[in-house]
């Protein structure tokens, strides 16, 4: 089934459900994402922020908060930050992916150049701290300023381990622990400290945040071979031409026999990549079964999420965020 072809889709009923919360997000962040002296600042940062993202991190922030029963404004400030933070690393990383397309739609760094989408990412992180400590919780600021140097060292831990085929399934677990799942955990967790929960439910939703960001980077990896370019905004392989060492592929270089790790040398160690590759790169993967593995470990991850949202009171709230994961998954089945 594919993301868009569920009949109910929990992002959907969230975002009904947070819709007063969620506007009051859109419009501090564009506020915040303002600036007199440099017009293209807003400009680029609406280019991302405006293209019809699901909010999923922001949603995660608030849902927490209400579930928490927290009352307070300032879950609207981290929502904001959150997604300040996952637009500045998507503005980075499209510089050093050289990518063109994302959503969809052409990329910052192509309508504009990469001096501009690496210095509005660098304004959207300033903007991120200056929000997140606005509330004046130090844990808060703890939680949310280490998830962001996660961010950026699970990017130099992909960069660093990007073409070598002794990359494993731990360092790959690093990897999407730092770039996807860091972010993740942060806004579900700081949803129940700004709501001053004790700690075993702060825990529980920061495991919760945890394996749902795993699940889903581990979701979009596989999708990579299988998914909808309508649907998922990117060419089917295109992790295979860019030579990233993902989950389904580092599970196949681990079955591989002598010729077909040559052949794995040749595409991802040495980029030479020609006609029929990509067929034969799919072959692989099925023959070895890693894209039914990789299936099996995202919705073993989505059933770590669960049970870790299930520790907390029953709630309906409660019961959309299990759904979110059961979701993330369905997207592969």
């Amino acid at each position: 089934m594919g993301l868009d072809d569920a009949v109910v889709k929990p992002h959907e009923r969230l975002a009904e459900v947070l819709a007063g919360d969620l506007d009051a997000v859109n419009s501090l962040i564009r506020a915040r994402m303002a600036s007199e002296h440099a017009p293209r600042i807003p400009e680029v940062s609406a280019h991302l922020i405006e293209a019809g993202g699901k909010r999923l991190r922001p949603m995660l922030t608030l849902a927490s908060a209400r579930l928490c029963g927290y009352d307070g404004p300032f879950h609207v400030h981290l929502a904001a930050t959150v997604e300040f933070i996952h637009t500045a690393t998507l503005l980075h990383d499209d510089v050093v992916d050289e990518s063109g397309q994302r959503r969809g739609r052409p990329t910052a760094n192509l309508l504009w150049d990469n001096k501009s989408s690496v210095l509005v990412g660098d304004y959207l992180f300033a903007r991120a701290f200056q929000l997140m400590v606005e509330p004046g919780n130090l844990r808060v600021l703890d939680i949310l300023s280490n998830a962001a140097a996660t961010i950026a060292e699970g990017e130099v831990l992909q960069l660093t381990a990007a073409n070598d085929l002794k990359t494993d399934e731990g360092v790959y677990l690093k990897v999407i622990r730092g770039k996807t799942a860091a972010l993740f955990s942060a806004a579900t967790e700081v949803g129940g400290v700004i709501a001053e929960q004790p700690a075993d439910t702060v825990e529980a939703l920061r495991i919760y945040g945890d394996a749902l960001g795993i699940s889903f980077q581990m979701v979009d990896d596989l999708l990579d071979w299988q998914g909808d370019v309508g649907a998922t905004g990117k060419n089917v392989g295109d992790d295979f031409r860019e030579r990233k060492l993902t989950l389904p592929i580092i599970k196949a270089v681990a079955a591989a026999d002598a010729d077909e790790r040559a052949f794995w040398v040749r595409t991802i160690e040495k980029g030479d990549q020609r006609d029929g590759d990509l067929d034969r790169a799919t072959d692989l993967l099925t023959r070895h079964g890693a894209l039914d593995a990789t299936r099996d470990a995202a919705t073993g991850w989505a059933e770590t999420a669960k049970e870790a949202m299930r520790r907390l009171p029953a709630d309906p709230m409660r019961d959309l965020l299990i759904d979110l994961a059961d979701y993330v998954v369905a997207r592969i089945r």
